[in-house]
């Protein structure tokens, strides 16, 4: 039913200057506006909301990823600019903190993930499918 729809994505912020400065300063998506309820992005073609709210306890798993062609050209640039990259401890996670999924099973055999946080606590990631 709903398969052919656009999907929107929604983060928590309780700042939506320092939400601001980092989505689309930093990470660079595009602002569409900026109101008193949220900030509006694109994310190519893809609508991200940032919603403001007075608090919220950020989860302790991902909340919004990209899948990205070059994980390392991109973890390397985001590094240079302040971004920190979590280490899990996960066997096969390298020093810069991309892991790089066990073969299981074909479907996730080679995938490399890796983790950062907004200035909220957000999980977000980046994904590079095998």
């Amino acid at each position: 039913m709903l398969s052919g729809e656009r999907i929107s994505a929604f983060v928590p912020t309780t700042d939506g200057d320092m939400a601001r400065a980092f989505y689309v300063d930093l990470l660079g998506l595009r602002l569409i506006s900026d109101d008193q309820f949220a900030l509006v992005l694109d994310s190519n073609g893809v609508t991200v909301r940032v919603s403001k709210v007075p608090a919220f306890i950020p989860h302790k798993f991902t909340v919004l990823g990209w899948e990205v062609s070059d994980i390392e050209k991109l973890v390397t640039e985001l590094s240079s600019k302040g971004v920190i990259f979590e280490n899990f401890g996960l066997p096969g996670q390298d020093e810069k903190g991309i892991w790089t999924a066990p073969e299981v099973d074909n479907a996730t055999a080679g995938a490399r993930v890796a983790w950062f946080k907004d200035p909220d606590g957000n999980v977000l990631s980046l994904s590079q499918l095998a």
